[in-house]
Protein backbone atom coordinates (compact mmCIF):
# COMPACT_ATOMS: atom_id res chain seq x y z
CA UNK A 1 0.00 0.00 0.00
CA UNK A 2 1.04 3.37 -1.29
CA UNK A 3 1.45 6.41 1.23
CA UNK A 4 -1.21 9.41 -0.24
CA UNK A 5 0.32 12.06 -2.43
CA UNK A 6 0.50 15.06 -0.12
CA UNK A 7 1.13 17.27 -2.93
CA UNK A 8 -2.02 19.56 -2.53
CA UNK A 9 -4.03 20.79 0.20
CA UNK A 10 -7.31 19.66 -1.63
CA UNK A 11 -7.47 16.84 -2.90
CA UNK A 12 -10.54 14.21 -4.36
CA UNK A 13 -10.18 10.60 -4.02
CA UNK A 14 -13.51 8.67 -5.09
CA UNK A 15 -15.56 11.55 -3.20
CA UNK A 16 -15.86 15.09 -2.07
CA UNK A 17 -12.64 17.49 -1.33
CA UNK A 18 -10.37 16.36 0.94
CA UNK A 19 -8.64 18.61 2.89
CA UNK A 20 -5.94 18.42 5.17
CA UNK A 21 -4.08 20.83 7.53
CA UNK A 22 -0.94 22.16 7.13
CA UNK A 23 -0.01 21.23 10.58
CA UNK A 24 -1.13 18.22 9.97
CA UNK A 25 0.50 17.19 6.35
CA UNK A 26 3.45 18.39 7.53
CA UNK A 27 3.65 16.08 10.72
CA UNK A 28 2.60 13.16 8.30
CA UNK A 29 5.17 13.98 5.86
CA UNK A 30 7.88 13.85 8.67
CA UNK A 31 6.43 10.28 9.61
CA UNK A 32 6.70 9.53 5.78
CA UNK A 33 10.35 10.00 5.34
CA UNK A 34 10.82 7.98 8.64
CA UNK A 35 9.11 4.75 7.24
CA UNK A 36 10.51 5.66 3.80
CA UNK A 37 14.19 5.49 5.69
CA UNK A 38 12.87 2.01 7.22
CA UNK A 39 13.47 3.84 10.59
CA UNK A 40 11.16 2.04 12.36
CA UNK A 41 11.83 3.51 16.24
CA UNK A 42 11.42 6.94 14.54
CA UNK A 43 8.70 6.29 12.36
CA UNK A 44 6.34 4.40 15.02
CA UNK A 45 6.90 7.90 17.04
CA UNK A 46 6.03 10.31 14.87
CA UNK A 47 3.17 8.35 13.52
CA UNK A 48 2.25 7.90 16.84
CA UNK A 49 2.09 11.66 17.57
CA UNK A 50 -0.10 12.47 14.63
CA UNK A 51 -4.00 13.43 15.63
CA UNK A 52 -6.08 13.33 12.87
CA UNK A 53 -9.26 15.46 12.33
CA UNK A 54 -10.97 14.47 9.19
CA UNK A 55 -11.71 11.63 7.17
CA UNK A 56 -8.95 12.16 5.42
CA UNK A 57 -6.82 12.15 7.71
CA UNK A 58 -7.50 9.27 9.30
CA UNK A 59 -7.53 7.26 6.15
CA UNK A 60 -3.80 9.19 5.85
CA UNK A 61 -2.87 8.16 9.49
CA UNK A 62 -3.89 4.56 8.74
CA UNK A 63 -2.01 4.19 5.67
CA UNK A 64 1.39 4.81 7.34
CA UNK A 65 0.04 2.92 9.94
CA UNK A 66 -0.26 -0.39 7.86
CA UNK A 67 3.07 0.47 6.16
CA UNK A 68 4.86 0.61 9.73
CA UNK A 69 3.20 -2.41 10.45
CA UNK A 70 4.65 -4.18 7.23
CA UNK A 71 8.22 -3.32 7.94
CA UNK A 72 7.72 -4.51 11.62
CA UNK A 73 6.15 -7.70 10.17
CA UNK A 74 3.44 -7.81 12.45
CA UNK A 75 0.38 -9.34 10.84
CA UNK A 76 -1.98 -8.56 13.53
CA UNK A 77 -1.14 -4.71 13.46
CA UNK A 78 -1.26 -4.79 9.54
CA UNK A 79 -5.50 -6.27 10.01
CA UNK A 80 -6.01 -3.52 12.23
CA UNK A 81 -4.68 -0.85 10.08
CA UNK A 82 -6.95 -1.93 7.48
CA UNK A 83 -10.02 -2.13 9.27
CA UNK A 84 -9.43 1.31 10.06
CA UNK A 85 -8.64 2.24 6.42
CA UNK A 86 -12.16 0.93 5.60
CA UNK A 87 -13.94 2.54 8.53
CA UNK A 88 -12.81 6.25 5.97
CA UNK A 89 -14.76 7.00 2.63
CA UNK A 90 -11.00 8.04 1.28
CA UNK A 91 -10.16 4.77 0.59
CA UNK A 92 -9.96 5.12 -3.30
CA UNK A 93 -12.93 3.05 -5.00
CA UNK A 94 -10.47 1.12 -7.62
CA UNK A 95 -7.99 -0.08 -4.34
CA UNK A 96 -10.94 -1.75 -2.22
CA UNK A 97 -11.21 -4.97 -4.16
CA UNK A 98 -7.64 -5.59 -3.30
CA UNK A 99 -7.30 -4.74 0.03
CA UNK A 100 -10.14 -6.47 0.85
CA UNK A 101 -8.31 -9.50 -0.29
CA UNK A 102 -5.39 -8.22 1.42
CA UNK A 103 -7.28 -8.17 4.45
CA UNK A 104 -8.78 -12.36 3.92
CA UNK A 105 -5.32 -12.90 4.20
CA UNK A 106 -3.89 -10.98 6.95
CA UNK A 107 -7.11 -12.59 8.87
CA UNK A 108 -6.16 -16.09 7.37
CA UNK A 109 -2.60 -15.57 8.79
CA UNK A 110 -3.43 -14.63 11.93
CA UNK A 111 -6.36 -18.09 11.81
CA UNK A 112 -9.02 -15.49 11.94
CA UNK A 113 -11.11 -18.15 8.67
CA UNK A 114 -14.32 -16.37 9.56
CA UNK A 115 -13.22 -13.06 8.41
CA UNK A 116 -10.82 -14.19 5.93
CA UNK A 117 -13.87 -15.88 4.50
CA UNK A 118 -16.01 -13.17 4.78
CA UNK A 119 -13.36 -10.33 3.03
CA UNK A 120 -12.97 -13.09 0.25
CA UNK A 121 -16.94 -12.84 -0.32
CA UNK A 122 -16.65 -8.88 0.48
CA UNK A 123 -13.91 -8.55 -2.34
CA UNK A 124 -15.56 -10.38 -4.79
CA UNK A 125 -19.27 -8.34 -4.70
CA UNK A 126 -16.71 -5.79 -5.03
CA UNK A 127 -15.23 -7.75 -8.61
CA UNK A 128 -12.09 -9.31 -7.45
CA UNK A 129 -12.29 -13.00 -7.82
CA UNK A 130 -8.92 -13.40 -9.02
CA UNK A 131 -6.72 -16.73 -8.81
CA UNK A 132 -5.52 -15.91 -5.47
CA UNK A 133 -8.28 -15.17 -3.93
CA UNK A 134 -9.63 -18.89 -5.04
CA UNK A 135 -6.29 -20.28 -3.82
CA UNK A 136 -6.86 -19.17 -0.74
CA UNK A 137 -10.16 -20.20 0.28
CA UNK A 138 -8.67 -23.69 -0.79
CA UNK A 139 -5.75 -22.84 2.12
CA UNK A 140 -8.81 -21.84 4.74
CA UNK A 141 -10.44 -25.02 3.61
CA UNK A 142 -7.52 -27.26 4.37
CA UNK A 143 -6.70 -25.02 7.67
CA UNK A 144 -10.56 -26.15 8.20
CA UNK A 145 -10.45 -29.79 7.66
CA UNK A 146 -12.27 -29.55 4.77
CA UNK A 147 -10.49 -31.22 2.12
CA UNK A 148 -13.24 -31.93 -0.77
CA UNK A 149 -14.18 -28.23 -0.20
CA UNK A 150 -10.49 -27.58 -0.82
CA UNK A 151 -9.95 -30.03 -3.51
CA UNK A 152 -12.76 -28.04 -5.65
CA UNK A 153 -10.87 -24.47 -4.95
CA UNK A 154 -7.75 -25.76 -6.30
CA UNK A 155 -9.25 -27.40 -8.88
CA UNK A 156 -10.88 -24.11 -10.20
CA UNK A 157 -7.80 -22.35 -9.48
CA UNK A 158 -6.09 -24.36 -11.97
CA UNK A 159 -8.92 -23.92 -14.48
CA UNK A 160 -8.84 -19.95 -13.67
CA UNK A 161 -4.67 -20.57 -14.64
CA UNK A 162 -5.27 -22.33 -18.07
CA UNK A 163 -8.16 -19.99 -18.73
CA UNK A 164 -5.63 -16.52 -18.59
CA UNK A 165 -3.14 -18.39 -20.79
CA UNK A 166 -0.39 -18.58 -17.83
CA UNK A 167 1.23 -21.94 -17.04
CA UNK A 168 -0.22 -23.59 -14.01
CA UNK A 169 2.87 -23.64 -11.23
CA UNK A 170 4.33 -26.99 -10.35
CA UNK A 171 3.19 -26.39 -6.83
CA UNK A 172 -0.54 -26.16 -7.24
CA UNK A 173 -0.35 -29.21 -9.69
CA UNK A 174 1.64 -31.24 -6.78
CA UNK A 175 -1.42 -30.10 -4.08
CA UNK A 176 -4.27 -31.00 -6.52
CA UNK A 177 -2.13 -34.37 -7.40
CA UNK A 178 -2.15 -34.84 -3.33
CA UNK A 179 -5.70 -34.33 -3.01
CA UNK A 180 -6.77 -36.23 -6.12
CA UNK A 181 -4.64 -38.95 -4.76
CA UNK A 182 -6.50 -38.99 -1.21
CA UNK A 183 -9.82 -39.13 -3.34
CA UNK A 184 -8.73 -41.73 -5.10
CA UNK A 185 -9.36 -39.99 -8.35
CA UNK A 186 -6.98 -42.07 -10.83
CA UNK A 187 -8.44 -40.27 -13.97
CA UNK A 188 -7.91 -36.79 -12.45
CA UNK A 189 -4.47 -38.69 -11.25
CA UNK A 190 -3.43 -39.53 -14.61
CA UNK A 191 -4.46 -36.08 -16.28
CA UNK A 192 -2.62 -34.15 -13.12
CA UNK A 193 0.43 -36.03 -14.22
CA UNK A 194 0.74 -35.50 -18.00
CA UNK A 195 0.31 -31.63 -16.92
CA UNK A 196 2.85 -31.79 -14.68
CA UNK A 197 5.14 -33.70 -17.48
CA UNK A 198 4.07 -31.42 -19.81
CA UNK A 199 6.20 -28.54 -17.85
CA UNK A 200 9.02 -31.00 -15.85
CA UNK A 201 9.51 -33.51 -18.19
CA UNK A 202 12.85 -34.52 -16.68
CA UNK A 203 13.84 -38.48 -16.61
CA UNK A 204 13.28 -38.31 -12.76
CA UNK A 205 10.05 -36.91 -13.32
CA UNK A 206 9.02 -39.14 -15.81
CA UNK A 207 9.48 -41.95 -13.05
CA UNK A 208 8.26 -40.52 -10.28
CA UNK A 209 4.76 -40.14 -12.57
CA UNK A 210 4.80 -42.90 -14.20
CA UNK A 211 5.87 -45.18 -10.39
CA UNK A 212 2.98 -43.30 -8.83
CA UNK A 213 0.59 -43.75 -11.09
CA UNK A 214 1.35 -47.23 -11.58
CA UNK A 215 0.63 -47.52 -7.84
CA UNK A 216 -2.39 -45.39 -7.75
CA UNK A 217 -5.15 -46.99 -9.49
CA UNK A 218 -5.76 -50.84 -10.68
CA UNK A 219 -3.82 -50.53 -14.07
CA UNK A 220 -4.85 -53.69 -16.64
CA UNK A 221 -1.11 -55.23 -17.22
CA UNK A 222 -1.29 -54.63 -21.04
CA UNK A 223 -1.99 -51.02 -19.86
CA UNK A 224 1.27 -50.89 -17.10
CA UNK A 225 3.64 -52.91 -20.01
CA UNK A 226 3.22 -49.61 -22.08
CA UNK A 227 4.06 -47.14 -19.12
CA UNK A 228 7.16 -49.02 -18.75
CA UNK A 229 7.84 -48.82 -22.01
CA UNK A 230 7.20 -45.44 -21.65
CA UNK A 231 9.70 -45.55 -18.51
CA UNK A 232 12.68 -47.16 -20.51
CA UNK A 233 12.05 -44.77 -23.69
CA UNK A 234 12.62 -41.65 -21.36
CA UNK A 235 15.49 -43.58 -19.85
CA UNK A 236 13.69 -43.59 -16.90
CA UNK A 237 14.36 -46.93 -15.63
CA UNK A 238 16.25 -46.40 -12.28
CA UNK A 239 16.25 -49.55 -10.07
CA UNK A 240 15.93 -53.11 -9.84
CA UNK A 241 12.32 -53.55 -9.43
CA UNK A 242 11.64 -50.93 -12.69
CA UNK A 243 13.45 -53.58 -14.67
CA UNK A 244 11.74 -56.82 -12.39
CA UNK A 245 8.37 -55.73 -13.24
CA UNK A 246 9.02 -54.31 -16.89
CA UNK A 247 10.45 -57.81 -17.59
CA UNK A 248 7.65 -59.74 -15.72
CA UNK A 249 5.16 -58.08 -17.86
CA UNK A 250 6.33 -58.84 -21.36
CA UNK A 251 6.96 -62.25 -20.44
CA UNK A 252 3.24 -62.79 -18.92
CA UNK A 253 2.10 -61.08 -22.24
CA UNK A 254 4.15 -63.43 -23.82
CA UNK A 255 6.82 -61.21 -25.12
CA UNK A 256 9.80 -63.53 -24.77
CA UNK A 257 12.39 -61.26 -26.52
CA UNK A 258 11.22 -58.04 -25.21
CA UNK A 259 11.46 -59.98 -21.54
CA UNK A 260 15.27 -60.70 -22.41
CA UNK A 261 15.96 -57.77 -23.80
CA UNK A 262 15.13 -56.04 -20.73
CA UNK A 263 16.58 -58.27 -18.47
CA UNK A 264 19.68 -57.81 -20.80
CA UNK A 265 20.04 -54.01 -20.16
CA UNK A 266 19.26 -54.30 -16.57
CA UNK A 267 22.45 -56.39 -15.86
CA UNK A 268 24.30 -54.15 -18.87
CA UNK A 269 23.36 -50.70 -16.86
CA UNK A 270 24.43 -52.42 -13.01
CA UNK A 271 20.64 -52.06 -12.10
CA UNK A 272 20.59 -56.30 -12.14
CA UNK A 273 23.27 -59.07 -11.71
CA UNK A 274 23.28 -62.64 -12.76
CA UNK A 275 22.59 -63.63 -8.65
CA UNK A 276 19.06 -62.20 -8.81
CA UNK A 277 16.79 -64.97 -8.38
CA UNK A 278 14.18 -64.23 -10.17
CA UNK A 279 15.14 -62.28 -13.29
CA UNK A 280 18.11 -64.81 -13.83
CA UNK A 281 15.27 -67.97 -13.43
CA UNK A 282 13.18 -65.79 -15.68
CA UNK A 283 15.91 -64.87 -18.27
CA UNK A 284 16.16 -68.68 -18.22
CA UNK A 285 12.82 -69.32 -18.74
CA UNK A 286 12.10 -67.24 -21.71
CA UNK A 287 15.47 -67.04 -23.52
CA UNK A 288 14.30 -70.18 -25.76
CA UNK A 289 11.01 -68.88 -25.99
CA UNK A 290 12.01 -65.80 -27.05
CA UNK A 291 13.96 -67.70 -30.28
CA UNK A 292 10.75 -69.96 -30.88
CA UNK A 293 8.92 -66.05 -31.01
CA UNK A 294 10.99 -64.62 -33.80
CA UNK A 295 10.95 -67.62 -35.95
CA UNK A 296 7.37 -68.00 -35.77
CA UNK A 297 6.59 -64.64 -37.30
CA UNK A 298 6.54 -65.41 -40.77
CA UNK A 299 3.87 -67.86 -40.02
CA UNK A 300 1.57 -65.54 -37.96
CA UNK A 301 2.19 -63.00 -41.24
CA UNK A 302 0.66 -65.02 -43.56
CA UNK A 303 -2.21 -65.74 -41.24
CA UNK A 304 -2.62 -62.11 -40.76
CA UNK A 305 -3.08 -61.81 -44.27
CA UNK A 306 -5.55 -63.90 -45.13
CA UNK A 307 -7.74 -63.24 -42.06
CA UNK A 308 -11.39 -62.23 -42.45
CA UNK A 309 -10.67 -59.78 -39.42
CA UNK A 310 -7.83 -57.90 -37.59
CA UNK A 311 -7.06 -59.90 -34.87
CA UNK A 312 -4.37 -61.81 -35.88
CA UNK A 313 -2.89 -58.47 -38.15
CA UNK A 314 -3.22 -57.05 -34.01
CA UNK A 315 -1.46 -59.73 -32.53
CA UNK A 316 1.26 -59.41 -35.00
CA UNK A 317 1.86 -56.00 -34.72
CA UNK A 318 2.12 -56.24 -31.06
CA UNK A 319 4.89 -58.77 -31.35
CA UNK A 320 6.67 -56.51 -33.88
CA UNK A 321 6.48 -54.18 -31.39
CA UNK A 322 7.47 -55.90 -28.51
CA UNK A 323 10.73 -56.43 -30.98
CA UNK A 324 10.90 -52.88 -31.67
CA UNK A 325 10.53 -53.22 -35.73
CA UNK A 326 8.27 -50.25 -35.24
CA UNK A 327 7.61 -49.75 -38.93
CA UNK A 328 6.67 -53.73 -39.09
CA UNK A 329 4.08 -52.87 -36.51
CA UNK A 330 2.55 -49.61 -38.44
CA UNK A 331 1.89 -51.78 -41.46
CA UNK A 332 -0.11 -54.57 -38.92
CA UNK A 333 -1.92 -52.52 -36.62
CA UNK A 334 -3.32 -50.43 -39.80
CA UNK A 335 -4.51 -53.36 -41.36
CA UNK A 336 -5.81 -54.54 -38.02
CA UNK A 337 -8.26 -51.05 -38.26
CA UNK A 338 -8.93 -51.41 -42.23
CA UNK A 339 -10.54 -55.25 -41.33
CA UNK A 340 -11.76 -54.51 -38.43
CA UNK A 341 -13.25 -56.73 -35.24
CA UNK A 342 -10.37 -55.20 -32.84
CA UNK A 343 -10.19 -52.63 -29.84
CA UNK A 344 -9.89 -49.84 -31.95
CA UNK A 345 -9.15 -47.93 -28.90
CA UNK A 346 -5.76 -50.10 -27.82
CA UNK A 347 -4.82 -50.60 -31.73
CA UNK A 348 -4.58 -46.75 -32.29
CA UNK A 349 -3.07 -45.89 -28.77
CA UNK A 350 0.06 -48.54 -29.63
CA UNK A 351 0.14 -47.32 -33.27
CA UNK A 352 0.47 -43.65 -32.26
CA UNK A 353 3.45 -45.23 -29.88
CA UNK A 354 4.98 -47.40 -32.94
CA UNK A 355 4.48 -44.43 -35.17
CA UNK A 356 6.12 -42.12 -33.07
CA UNK A 357 9.18 -44.85 -32.69
CA UNK A 358 9.38 -44.60 -36.38
CA UNK A 359 9.64 -40.90 -36.38
CA UNK A 360 6.41 -40.20 -37.57
CA UNK A 361 5.33 -37.45 -34.86
CA UNK A 362 2.56 -35.82 -36.19
CA UNK A 363 0.82 -38.81 -37.52
CA UNK A 364 1.82 -40.72 -33.96
CA UNK A 365 -0.10 -37.58 -32.40
CA UNK A 366 -2.96 -38.15 -34.69
CA UNK A 367 -3.39 -41.82 -33.53
CA UNK A 368 -2.48 -41.00 -30.15
CA UNK A 369 -5.43 -39.20 -30.05
CA UNK A 370 -7.80 -41.65 -31.19
CA UNK A 371 -7.13 -43.83 -28.14
CA UNK A 372 -10.54 -44.23 -26.43
CA UNK A 373 -11.76 -45.85 -22.86
CA UNK A 374 -8.66 -47.03 -20.44
CA UNK A 375 -6.25 -46.82 -23.16
CA UNK A 376 -6.35 -43.20 -23.65
CA UNK A 377 -4.66 -42.58 -20.27
CA UNK A 378 -1.60 -44.28 -21.30
CA UNK A 379 -2.33 -42.54 -25.03
CA UNK A 380 -1.87 -39.67 -22.89
CA UNK A 381 0.88 -40.04 -21.29
CA UNK A 382 3.05 -41.20 -24.87
CA UNK A 383 1.14 -37.86 -25.93
CA UNK A 384 3.58 -35.72 -23.67
CA UNK A 385 6.58 -37.61 -24.83
CA UNK A 386 5.47 -36.88 -28.45
CA UNK A 387 5.68 -33.21 -27.69
CA UNK A 388 8.46 -33.11 -26.25
CA UNK A 389 10.51 -35.00 -28.99
CA UNK A 390 8.79 -32.16 -31.09
CA UNK A 391 9.98 -29.84 -29.50
CA UNK A 392 13.50 -31.36 -29.48
CA UNK A 393 13.33 -31.75 -33.20
CA UNK A 394 12.02 -28.16 -33.70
Amino acid sequence: MTAPVMAKKKMVVAGPPIVMSDTFRAALQSADAAVRARDVATAAARIGALTPSNDFETYATASLRYQLAVLRGDVQAQRIALTDLFKTSALPSNAAPRMRFVAAYLSYQVGNYDDATAQLDYAKTLGYAGVDATMLRADIALRRNKPKDARRFVQEAIAQQRASGQPVPIAWTDRALSMAYQARDWTEVGQLYRDRLGQAGDKEDWRSALTNYLAAGDVEPQLQLDLYRLQAANGAMASERDYQSYALLAEKAGYYAEAKAIIEAGRKVGKLTPTQATTSKLLTSVAPKATKEIAGLPALAKKAASASNGKDAASLADSYFALGQFPQAVEQYRLALTKGGVDAGRINARLGVALARSGDLSGAQAALSQATGDWASVAGFWSVWVEQQSRKSA
